[in-house]
């Protein structure tokens, strides 16, 4: 009897060592390939952390924290998803830190002539990201508004879940052409890059992060978070096409 105890004690001694060492990542769907390369080196060299990483659009991540989806580290796409879940007591604000910008581009792989906004209208179908819970379709409207191009497209788009998805439907000709990040863009195998959205047409494409509540006083989420702001962050966020400032 004391024998089985006492391996009991010790499977729910290693069964928490592992959940103490465990760090759940919620982040926006065009920072998989850099957070999977971020997560590998830091695991390399801290062995004992263990990251489950989760990838999305930015709204649909805050409403799995908000339903409550284990989260340690949340980084969207914009700040307003960021505010959203900050307003609502789920991330702490000391936390709150920019981790990169980018920039929104027209990629696709059709022959017909496309270089600015001003030639959508001739398309058939564009890709974009759904604007309620994906920022880069938001981006995308906002730039399409402010051009005054969107109400000769609204037949044209093809809703997409993330801009992961977006660069998809592009890739496999799906559509004539998608709204992406210029780093999503970098990642592209055959869809071209058909011409950059005019910064004055859409706010900055900012990433915010922070630790949420409930992680605020993990010492391995801080120091996780802390790496992030760091050197070697920068250097790979620069080796993928992200800007810094």
């Amino acid at each position: 009897m004391k024998r089985i105890f006492t391996i009991c004690v010790i499977l729910l001694v290693m069964t928490a060592s592992v959940r103490a060492g465990e760090l759940n990542l919620s982040v926006a769907a065009s920072l998989k390939e850099i957070m999977n390369e971020l997560s590998a080196s830091y695991t390399a060299k801290n062995p004992g952390t263990r990251f489950v990483k989760n990838y999305g659009a930015s709204g649909t991540l805050a409403g799995q924290i908000e339903n409550g989806a284990p989260a340690d580290l949340f980084i969207a796409a914009n700040t307003e998803w960021m505010d959203y879940l900050h307003n609502k007591k789920l991330v702490e604000g000391s936390t709150v830190n920019t981790f990169a910008w980018n920039s929104l581009v027209f990629v696709g792989t059709t022959s017909k002539t496309v270089g600015s906004i001003k030639d959508l209208p001739n398309l058939e179908k564009i890709a974009i990201g759904s604007p309620k819970s994906v920022p880069a379709g938001e981006y995308a409207m906002t730039a399409m508004t402010k051009s005054g191009v969107v109400t000769k497209l609204s037949d044209k788009f093809v809703m997409a879940k993330d801009v992961r998805d977006c660069l998809m439907y592009a890739e496999l000709g799906e559509v004539d052409g998608a709204f992406v990040y210029k780093t999503d863009a970098l990642q592209a195998k055959k869809a071209k890059l058909l011409f950059t959205v005019p910064q004055e047409l859409y706010p900055r494409v900012v990433y915010p992060m922070a630790l949420t509540v409930k992680a605020a006083q993990n010492s391995e989420a801080k120091a996780f978070i802390a790496y992030l702001r760091g050197k070697e962050a920068k250097r790979v966020l620069t080796k993928f096409g992200f800007l810094l400032k």
